[in-house]
């Protein structure tokens, strides 16, 4: 079953990385309340994502944790 703040706004059921907000960025393992507003962040001054791998340029987020959240998030 998807959490509630998973499926809102978005279709697949993923978390859309590029629109996102913290709280909803939150509900993914590994991503609390720092980790998310350093996506927002990076989101804001370099752009939107353009592959999930790019998540692993953002502070604080490595590839295992990419490895991770590759199934739940989208840049669509």
């Amino acid at each position: 079953l998807l959490l509630p703040t998973m499926a809102v706004g978005m279709d697949s059921g993923k978390i859309n990385i590029n629109s996102a907000t913290p709280e909803q960025l939150t509900s993914l393992p590994g991503i609390g309340l720092a980790k998310a507003n350093a996506i927002v962040d990076y989101r804001e001054g370099q752009g939107a994502f353009t592959s999930i791998d790019a998540l692993s340029q953002v502070r604080g987020i490595g590839n295992k944790l990419v490895e991770k959240l590759r199934d739940l998030v989208t840049t669509e």
